[in-house]
């Protein structure tokens, strides 16, 4: 047991230690808030890239809105090793980046490595470009797409990179993926169709579907012979018709379009180069964070990638002993807070969370996620007494309230607010699903909020909208086994509503 302790307190000490030699900054443009350590210069010159990459994207996919109100943090590590080492663990995997969603917001995490590459675009651009590939998908495609289309068009446009004269270029090769296609036995197109990459077993395979799925993205949008296929099989499954018999009619024999596929991968590829040039970005700011924020990014990142109750009560003991450290400091006493609250509730000191609360509150009274998480404190502690009268829950709402009003390009607020009427076990008012909708339109990458929304739509009889946003989850590889059920229940819904009988119901 005290080896035990000691152990625990080693790994305390070696994120403050982290924490305490990081020299962290921030960049701010349109779209992003990218956090990394280094130089200003090299953080300038990537948020640049990046925000370019961003108005690439909005010109090529027919986006009119130029910004984000609610902007994607991101996080620069330093190499690969710690990337794979925060997301699994073990800095020999093969996990060079990756981007992560949930009720409290979204995020991506990359490297600043370039991998040793000779030609194409760096391997730390990919990985950036590829993580918010995702993200841009997830907010303006939001239809049901199966994994190769999601993975693929996120590979795809991960390559784009822009000339001397400022132009994008795309369709450029993925020359990460040359060894997965060339050497390894490849996946049957028809396979490639039905699976989802999670379900594969070795590094190997992966790579040969990531490779695969980038190529026949490539050859949909760069054959002729086979232009707006992509498009016609994307509008075919979001009518309704399964999958296999959607790629059969659009892309007839799938023999046939494997045979092409091969032939096309000898081929010289070709790319696209944009009519005009790609603005670069003129208002980027660039700030060195506080003391104690900067401590903090290297335990807000153990905080949010917890993948046991050790990580977590080790990210949360590194910010016991920051918050001491640092006591003026609210973004401390709040990832504090945020950590203690994310424990189990076997495990977690609700007093300790209320105390970290006052203290960040004290120090800055309008700041927007202390003021949410103390109002979600106020309702945990009314259903845990059993005490649903309006008057409590009217007082739990205020701070929620206010961090809506301090910043109304939240999502956070607006969600939580609607959510507590659905805690309390009232109809939400209107003032509240008015705002879960525009808490979708903020996040619609958020899947617990797409869920309620979803909900919300049904309820108010619009189960057409309701149905095409379960859809778009049942068909996203990193959560559909988990969102199929929800899509029944609104089918079942629909069908009890409009009367009908359900599949091989009893005449």
């Amino acid at each position: 047991m005290i080896r035990i302790w000691a152990a625990a307190a080693a790994m305390v000490a070696a994120l403050v230690a982290t924490a305490a030699d990081a020299r962290w900054m921030r960049a701010e443009t349109d779209s992003f808030i990218i956090y990394s350590e280094g130089s200003e210069k090299s953080l300038r010159e990537f948020a640049s890239t990046l925000q370019r990459f961003d108005v690439a994207l909005r010109l090529l996919l027919e986006v009119k809105e130029q910004g984000e109100a609610n902007r994607l943090p991101i996080y620069l590590l330093g190499s690969t090793g710690e990337v794979a080492k925060l997301y699994t663990g073990s800095r020999s995997s093969s996990f060079v980046g990756f981007y992560r969603t949930d009720r409290n917001g979204s995020f991506a995490v990359s490297h600043r490595e370039n991998g040793g590459r000779s030609r194409g675009t760096s391997a730390s651009q990919e990985t950036l470009f590829h993580e918010y590939a995702h993200h841009f998908m997830k907010r303006y495609r939001t239809g049901a797409y199966p994994a190769w289309i999601i993975e693929g068009f996120a590979e795809y446009y991960s390559t784009i990179d822009f000339d001397k004269n400022g132009k994008a270029l795309i369709g450029k090769p993925a020359y990460g993926r040359q060894y997965g296609l060339v050497e390894l036995p490849q996946i049957p197109v028809e396979t490639l169709l039905a699976t989802d990459p999670h379900s594969l077993k070795t590094v190997g395979q992966v790579d040969v579907y990531y490779g695969r799925a980038w190529l026949l993205t490539h050859m949909l949008f760069h054959d002729t012979s086979r232009d707006g296929q992509l498009v016609a099989y994307a509008r075919a499954i979001n009518a309704g018709i399964e999958a296999e018999q959607a790629a059969r009619q659009v892309f007839g024999d799938l023999d046939q379009l494997d045979k092409d596929l091969a032939a096309y991968l000898r081929r010289p590829l070709n790319y696209r180069v944009t009519r005009d040039a790609i603005p670069v970005p003129t208002r980027i700011a660039v700030t060195a964070l506080p003391p104690g924020e900067d401590a903090a990014i290297p335990l807000r990142l153990a905080r949010l990638n917890a993948r046991s109750a050790d990580d977590a009560r080790t990210a949360r003991d590194g910010l016991r002993t920051l918050a001491s450290a640092h006591a003026g400091d609210a973004a401390v006493w709040f990832e504090y807070a945020a950590a203690e609250w994310a424990l189990d509730k076997q495990s977690r000191n609700l007093a300790t969370v209320r105390s970290a609360l006052d203290r960040a509150i004290a120090i800055d009274p309008d700041h927007v996620r202390a003021n949410v998480l103390l109002g979600e404190l106020l309702m945990h502690e009314l259903e845990e007494k059993g005490d649903y009268d309006d008057a409590g829950w009217q007082k739990a709402r205020e701070p929620i309230t206010l961090a809506n009003r301090t910043d109304p390009d939240d999502p956070l607020p607006l969600y939580v607010y609607f959510q507590s009427f659905v805690d309390q076990g009232q109809v939400p008012p209107d003032i509240a699903i008015d705002g879960l909708e525009q808490a979708f339109r903020l996040a619609p990458e958020n899947i617990e909020i797409r869920v309620a929304h979803a909900f919300a739509l049904a309820n108010r009889g619009r189960f057409t909208s309701a149905i095409r946003l379960a859809q778009s989850i049942a068909f996203d590889p990193h959560m559909g086994a988990q969102a199929r059920p929800f899509l029944e229940q609104l089918l079942r819904l629909r069908d009890q509503r409009e009367g009908r009988r359900a599949p091989g119901a009893a005449e």
